[in-house]
């Protein structure tokens, strides 16, 4: 099978309607796939109102807002699609989210003979332990589990996170689907004097800087603690948030020394990282860590937490420091050496944007393309059999 005849069902919780790195990664798939002349069909919740305009063709899942977290959809299954699923006809599912609509897909496929694949971009495992609910981690690993175990291939972003999965017993067929970036547009003369003067930022400032969703998840707390330790060891910084969500009001609260920008895309988001000086991570439930690599595209160096995606991502002592996960003392060190040796971070940021320019975006999709036709072909000799 060509490429040309491939027809892909993509199944995903969350395609455009809140704009965040699984879905561009996912989107900026679907176009590459459609610009190699492959079909492809995608089924997710919607709202009238989306983040963005979706990439091909999107077939509206039912859906109601999760409960406490309203700007997100639960999708009520695949019942209401599942015609058109079948008129489209696929060679092969891929599921992006651990959800409902992820487990009637994977269904979907057995029944009608179909290989289903996965992509992981979340740990939504390690979600519980910022809910007080710790106890729930391994009821949903073993979920998970059998999820992923009835797929033919899962893909992971990075080697730290196929790593991860593989010490799970997630699957015996973990691959990598990488991460790509746009040089172009992260780049570090995007900086803006300008700009940081208009925040109240002085020239000779440095800068930490925090891109994301601002949810508990993306670890806040261990930021906001940090940013207190090196208050109480007069180190001087500024502390700059790009990014929304319902966590804002916590964040305000306890990171009072804070500037919010809110949320910033396409320019004005480049123009965020490359005015920084230092990118903080301290997030232990990133799969890849897009922000990392756009941080480092942007000439930053990186603190991050030791944990999947950053492992991947950040060479310690050449584009950065990694941390313990919620060591806020080591984190504190890492900032202040960072903020106290200028040279230090050029070189950093500058090794980080060395790093980052082997992420090329048509190279990695063109690789899941390529697994996609193996599967298939697999799975039609196994069939013939």
């Amino acid at each position: 099978m060509d490429a040309k005849d491939l027809r892909v069902a993509l199944f995903s919780g969350n395609y455009n309607y809140v704009k965040d790195g699984a879905n561009q990664a996912l989107n900026r798939l679907v176009g590459y796939l459609l610009r190699q002349g492959v079909s492809v069909r995608v089924y997710s919740p919607t709202i009238e109102t989306p983040a963005f305009a979706p990439t091909g063709d999107l077939v509206s899942i039912p859906s109601f807002p999760l409960p406490g977290r309203g700007e997100y959809r639960v999708g009520m299954g695949i019942a209401g699609v599942s015609d058109d699923v079948k008129a489209f006809d696929p060679h092969i599912i891929h599921i992006a989210s651990p959800d409902i609509i992820g487990h009637r897909a994977v269904a979907w496929a057995r029944r009608n003979g179909r290989p289903a694949v996965a992509s992981v971009h979340t740990r939504f495992e390690t979600y519980f332990r910022y809910y007080r609910m710790h106890w729930m981690q391994t009821v949903i690993e073993a979920v998970l589990r059998r999820l992923y175990r009835r797929c033919e291939e899962i893909y992971a972003p990075s080697e730290s996170m196929a790593a991860v999965l593989t010490d799970q017993r997630m699957s015996r067929n973990v691959r990598i689907w990488s991460r790509g970036i746009d040089g172009e547009l992260y780049r570090p003369d995007r900086r803006d004097m300008d700009w940081r003067r208009s925040l109240g930022i002085a020239d000779t400032d440095v800068v930490v800087l925090f891109v994301g969703r601002l949810v508990l998840e993306k670890g806040l707390d261990t930021f906001a603690d940090t940013l207190a330790e090196l208050d109480r060891r007069g180190v001087a910084y500024k502390a700059l948030f790009v990014g929304d969500g319902p966590a804002r009001p916590w964040i305000e609260e306890h990171a009072p020394q804070g500037i919010f920008t809110g949320f910033q895309g396409g320019d004005a988001l480049a123009r965020a990282y490359a005015s920084a000086d230092i990118m903080f991570n301290p997030s232990s439930t990133e799969t890849f860590g897009n922000v990392t690599l756009e941080a480092m595209a942007s000439g930053l160096p990186v603190v991050a937490a030791r944990a999947t995606g950053s492992l991947s991502l950040v060479t310690p002592g050449v584009n950065g420091i990694l941390t313990a996960p919620d060591d806020v003392q080591a984190s504190a060190d890492a900032l202040a050496f960072y903020i106290g040796d200028t040279a230090a971070r050029q070189a950093a940021g500058g090794a980080g944007r060395t790093i980052s320019q082997r992420f090329d975006w048509d190279q990695i999709n063109q690789a899941l393309l390529d697994r996609y036709l193996a599967v298939t072909r697999r799975h039609a000799l196994k069939s013939a059999q």
